[in-house]
């Protein structure tokens, strides 16, 4: 059975206890078993299930200084990670060096020293910037992982997949010279020897991996959001192209198939493309499993065709 004594309701769903004594509540109240305890000092009303809930928990129990960082800032930020995230990842929470960081179950405290990291709020969850997020987690990315988040950090297509709108905008020269502030750091070589095959212009994580699949096959690199114009004028903006030989590639997210008018118009701007004289192929996550040799012998043929 619920607590029969009602909570303050400037305290909303999640709270801390310090905040919580602040309001007139008793230890007995905030002890109560009808409140989960998610973090130590937080109490809830309910279990948080998702990444953002078990975030939003935490922020009643931020001191002045403490943002998220790492793993955290850079999925709250919207940058493609590879490792999905779970109840178990913990939250990386960052102080400036000199300060103690939070030491806590479910809690990965970590020290950035001074003007590194710039501090920004998502909301009113206080975070490190894009790329200072970035360069906490270079050291567990590999090389194309790495490549589709910077690839992500830079561009400035407002339909890219789960991005944060407002986020600072970047380019190749701010990173080089962030590079340069920052200095030696875990992934910092990672990082430089990644920057020279990194694109602009890319719209979703899975663009980049097609692309780099190819030409770690030896294939040439192709172009990426090519406009294919006939008659004088624009037919299509294709995801990957080989303008030379008229083919385009373009993959298919679970958009393209859910969505009933995205997918009537896919079959339009194939029909307007095929009717130019361009080969269409169209890539899905199957094709990029396993390495992708299906896909690579593929467009291999076409082009041998052409």
């Amino acid at each position: 059975m619920r607590h029969r004594i009602p909570l303050p309701a400037e305290l909303g769903t999640h709270f801390s206890v310090r905040d919580a004594e602040a309001s007139g509540v008793g230890r007995k109240r905030h002890s109560a078993r009808d409140l989960i305890r998610p973090y130590a000092g937080v109490r809830a009303a309910e279990a948080p299930a998702s990444f953002i809930e078990h975030v939003e928990c935490y922020v009643p129990r931020l001191r002045p200084g403490q943002r998220f960082a790492g793993r955290t800032a850079l999925r709250l930020w919207g940058i493609p990670f590879p490792v999905r995230w779970t109840t178990a990842e913990p939250l990386d929470i960052a102080v400036d060096t000199g300060h103690s960081p939070p030491r806590t179950v479910g809690i990965r405290g970590r020290c950035i020293a001074s003007g590194r990291a710039h501090s920004w709020e998502i909301g009113r969850v206080p975070v490190v910037d894009p790329v200072a997020a970035f360069f906490l987690c270079a050291a567990e990315l590999t090389r194309v992982p790495m490549t589709v988040a910077l690839e992500a950090l830079i561009t400035a297509a407002d339909n890219y997949p789960g991005l944060h709108e407002g986020r600072p905008s970047v380019d190749v020269e701010r990173i080089e010279q962030r590079l340069l502030e920052w200095g030696r750091f875990p992934g910092c070589g990672r990082i430089r020897r990644a920057l020279p095959r990194v694109r602009g212009g890319v719209e979703s994580p899975k663009e980049t991996e097609t692309r780099m699949l190819l030409v770690d096959a030896g294939l040439p690199e192709p172009e990426i959001q090519h406009v294919v114009r006939a008659a004088g004028r624009a037919i299509a903006r294709v995801d990957l192209a080989y303008p030379q030989w008229r083919i385009a590639i373009e993959y298919e997210g679970d958009g393209h198939r859910t969505s009933r008018e995205q997918w009537r118009t896919d079959i339009r701007r194939q029909r307007d493309l095929e009717a130019a004289g361009w080969i269409v192929i169209r890539v899905t996550e199957l094709d990029l499993r396993d390495g992708g040799s299906a896909l690579v012998s593929l467009i291999r043929r076409v082009i041998s065709s052409r």
